[in-house]
């Protein structure tokens, strides 16, 4: 291994990165992936890698779209060392693959017709610089230029048309095109736009018009009708983006029906918008935001999804008369996130979606939307784990410092294997428009039913899913700090936790987490034994400035805008980068080579800086990923070093 002295000096004269590459390794390279460079990262002990290999065996199925000729399912899963595509017949029949190759596949849509059409949307090695293909008998033909970032839209409803959008005038303004994917000649720009937050959402009924929102934030979106002739584009809603706008969908008697909090309330509601006023009017009533929902073809129902403090649950509406059917035999769990629609329809009427729990690493389901009866159409493995002993999640409230209240989901492991009181990590999510939700924990299921840790995910004051203000309350420099403050509130909280052992608390953070774990080594290293930062911000300054140029602007209404002088400073001011002498706890950076969102020099300049101080830190660089581990090999890695990182930082046991 490098010593201390020696790393400073080289440090001084190159790059993280170089010296990285050129450091006698710690152990032996065939002990890790050949794409990840690594800085005083011990070796992983053979033990470690024995017991923590079937946690890592898990997979998980995404369900993408129904085949209207077969009626089969399109799901994503990973055999192999990527996600790729599969297709299943019937419940519980074969997962056939029918995409291949080394990069994974982040989505496919299935046209609706029957041709049984397939378009594939991949990047390489993490960089976000989409393409979009067609899937012709497992080999992907590339349909957009391959060098701009893609975006996939949505189809018209007799799947002749693909709309999308695309970097590839400029590299910052997502324009929209137009293309049949059976023809990629036949590919055209509708219109040019300006900014990186655009989206197609699909086409009037007689093709004549898209429908394009423009995501500013958060909170504001403007939904447009795209003249496909002419390019002319109308604004359906308020041009000035006084309200958030998800998901139009336009029906076959030319309804359009969209998510929105329109006319004051906290909570999107699905309803419907009048293209010619503008008028919203709500159709739902929840006391919980819709996450999703479909049209059936016929437009004789809707199925829509309430995300309930996190809790996936489902509804059936029937139309004309607005006749809402709960559907009570799901999981306690979450529908995930989706490009393009989480909830889809097919022609015959079955109700298509994927859900995760606890206990369920992660499946395609249905329903029958007149019985609502339930039906799984996959069984993912756990590798070979018994997933119906994990430990189901526990809705944490509490008051913060200024009496709002926060919430987060606590795990605690089987107190009859492990008495007494018990380490806790706290693991936070990005976004910070993001949300932990009580989803299946994966390979992090090892540290509750192995190493007897408590997991603690919080939704701190910035999350998504409590309505329009709590979103709202962290947004700009001068109350970023206040989610921070809210985490000081959960440690105190659990510290007086006869269950929970308060010598031996660690947080673990991604992305935006990865700030909020930097900003906890900050402030609260008396209260941590370390922290494990993984592709997060250290200076919101460099952050803006090098993260990708279709970002810049999105990001700004969040953080701030480092191009105004006050606003910069407190944005130096308040990043982690700044205040090293604060920081008393090991750290360990992880970075993704290729990210376009964070940087990997926002890793690369702390460690320098932390080495330079002489304080420790372990330093991970996957030079083949982005924002986030999605090869196989790498993912492994990296939770058996987290998992010794731990051992040796928060449990205290010898190296």
């Amino acid at each position: 291994m490098t010593s201390r002295s020696s790393f400073r000096s080289i440090l001084s004269a190159c790059s993280l990165l170089a010296l990285a590459a050129s450091a006698t390794p710690a152990f032996a390279e065939a002990d890790k992936p050949a794409a990840i460079i690594t800085q005083d990262v011990p070796e992983v002990p053979d033990a470690v890698v024995k017991a923590t290999q079937p946690y890592l065996e898990a997979r998980r199925a995404d369900f993408l779209g129904w085949n209207r000729a077969d009626r089969s399912m399109l799901i994503k899963t990973r055999f192999g060392a990527t996600n790729q595509l599969h297709e299943v017949r019937a419940p519980g029949a074969t997962r056939t693959q029918v995409s291949f190759g080394a990069e994974p596949v982040l989505t496919g849509f299935q046209a609706p017709s029957d041709d049984g059409l397939t378009v594939v949307m991949r990047d390489n090695g993490g960089d976000e610089f989409y393409q979009l293909y067609r899937l012709e008998d497992g080999k992907l033909e590339l349909i957009t230029d391959g060098k701009s970032r893609n975006w996939i839209g949505a189809f018209s409803a007799d799947g002749a048309l693909l709309g999308y959008t695309s970097s590839r005038r400029n590299g910052a303004d997502m324009d929209l095109y137009a293309i049949d994917p059976r023809d990629p000649s036949s590919d055209r720009l509708v219109a040019q736009v300006k900014g990186g937050g655009w989206t197609v959402a699909g086409f009037s009924a007689d093709k004549r018009s898209m429908i394009a929102v423009n995501r500013l934030s958060i909170n504001s979106a403007i939904v447009y009708s795209v003249d496909l002739a002419s390019g002319k584009m109308t604004a359906l809603t308020d041009a000035k983006g006084s309200a958030s706008w998800v998901d139009p969908q336009v029906t076959a008697d030319g309804t359009m029906w969209v998510l929105s909090d329109a006319g004051g309330s906290d909570f999107m509601q699905l309803g419907t918008l009048d293209t010619k006023t503008g008028k919203f009017t709500p159709r739902t009533s929840e006391a919980w935001s819709v996450s999703d929902y479909a049209i059936a073809p016929d437009g004789s129902f809707i199925a829509y999804a309430t995300n309930e403090a996190g809790v996936s649950v489902m509804h059936v509406m029937e139309l004309p008369s607005g006749t809402v059917r709960k559907v009570t035999a799901l999981p306690k769990g979450v529908i995930p996130w989706a490009i393009g629609q989480a909830i889809q329809i097919a022609p015959w009427g079955e109700i298509g979606f994927s859900m995760s729990s606890a206990k369920v690493a992660g499946d395609a389901f249905s329903i029958d939307p007149k019985s609502l009866e339930v039906t799984r159409w996959t069984m993912s493995e756990t590798g070979g784990l018994d997933a119906s002993i994990n430990a189901e999640a526990e809705l944490v409230t509490i008051e913060s410092f200024d009496g709002e209240k926060v919430t987060g989901f606590l795990y605690r492991p089987d107190p009859a294997k492990f008495p007494g009181k018990r380490p806790l990590l706290f693991d936070v999510h990005g976004g910070p428009e993001g949300q932990s939700r009580p989803d299946f924990l994966g390979s992090e299921n090892y540290y509750v039913n192995e190493l007897g840790m408590a997991l603690f995910f919080p939704n701190v004051r910035g999350s998504d899913g409590f309505g329009k203000r709590f979103v709202n309350l962290d947004n700009g420099p001068w109350k970023r700090e206040d989610s921070v403050k809210d985490l000081g509130a959960f440690l105190d909280h659990f510290a007086k936790d006869p269950a929970l052992d308060a010598d031996k608390f660690s947080l673990y953070g991604m992305s935006y987490g990865g700030y909020m774990c930097y900003a906890a080594a900050v402030h609260y290293s008396d209260k941590l034994k370390s922290a494990n930062c993984y592709v997060g911000i250290t200076n919101f300054v460099t952050f803006l400035e090098n993260t990708q140029d279709y970002r810049r602007d999105l990001r700004r209404p969040e953080y701030g805008n480092e191009s105004i002088p006050k606003q910069r400073q407190k944005l130096e001011e308040i990043s982690p980068l700044n205040h090293l002498e604060k920081i008393a706890i090991p750290l360990f950076v992880a970075v993704g080579g290729n990210d376009p969102r964070v940087p990997a020099s926002e890793g690369e300049q702390i460690v320098k800086a932390l080495h330079a101080n002489g304080q420790p830190a372990w330093f991970l660089n996957a030079t083949n990923e982005g924002h986030g581990f999605h090869k196989k090999e790498n993912e492994e890695y990296y939770f058996q070093t987290s998992v010794e990182f731990w051992k040796q930082t928060l449990l205290g046991e010898d190296k």
